[in-house]
């Protein structure tokens, strides 16, 4: 669904079915990657541990998580750090739009890396996953 909104605002997407593509495609895209769009809570990779590896591919990228988990919880549970691009799902086509432009505007060093995203303890991520 964020793919097709996103098209149709038109933003070039590249989409991957996992962590691990999506890594590739970081590293195999000829043009800048300028947002990744991930979820909080995925299997094999969390969305974190992707952001922290997209960094070093692609070091002035932005990150937009989004999740099923109430924001409270993320930041509770020190997923996420507080100030951290968020969006809680189910999500409007609109609220997706303005969230990723906002993201995309905002000017100066509002690079957020992914190394600060991360807590002292991100194996809290399955815990969400199997409560």
């Amino acid at each position: 669904m964020a793919r097709h909104i996103l098209k149709l605002s038109g933003y070039n997407v590249l989409e991957a079915a996992s962590g691990s593509e999506a890594m590739k495609i970081c590293k195999e895209h000829s043009g800048i990657v300028h947002l990744l769009l991930t979820d909080v809570v995925m299997p094999q990779m969390s969305g974190p541990r992707l952001s922290e590896e997209v960094v070093k591919i692609c070091p002035d990228i932005e990150i937009l998580y989004m999740s099923g988990y109430a924001d409270n919880v993320i930041m509770h549970h020190g997923v996420l750090k507080e100030g951290v691009p968020f969006l809680q799902k189910p999500f409007s086509p609109d609220a997706l739009v303005l969230k990723v432009r906002e993201i995309l505007d905002t000017p100066g060093p509002a690079k957020i890396y992914a190394s600060r995203m991360l807590t002292q303890n991100s194996s809290l991520v399955p815990q969400l996953v199997d409560s």
